[in-house]
């Protein structure tokens, strides 16, 4: 994968979860490159790691979390990203 497309991608996950959250803490990484032949890497798609804290967090469980990401993320799901590793925290809550 070019290194232009995965900027471009990042870029994108980030300005979309900003958009969605408004999150006091944001980190996006790319970490395509430690699954380079795995077979899932083979259709360009991406491996991804969120950070995220936000408000639109808070009383909600993980699985209700990462679901409000993907929904958030919509189709890049299926179009850009193969795998998306989640931390979603409410403020406050511990490391």
């Amino acid at each position: 994968m070019s290194s232009e497309l995965s900027s471009s991608r990042l870029t994108r996950i980030r300005e979309t979860l900003e958009a969605a959250f408004a999150p006091d803490h944001l980190v996006v990484n790319d970490d395509s490159h430690q699954h380079a032949g795995h077979a899932g890497a083979q259709d360009g798609r991406g491996h991804y790691s969120v950070e995220i804290v936000g408000a639109a967090f808070a009383g909600k469980g993980s699985l209700a979390r990462h679901r409000a990401v993907y929904a958030a993320l919509g189709e890049m799901m299926t179009t850009d990203i193969h795998a998306l590793q989640i931390r979603a925290r409410a403020p406050g809550e511990a490391d």
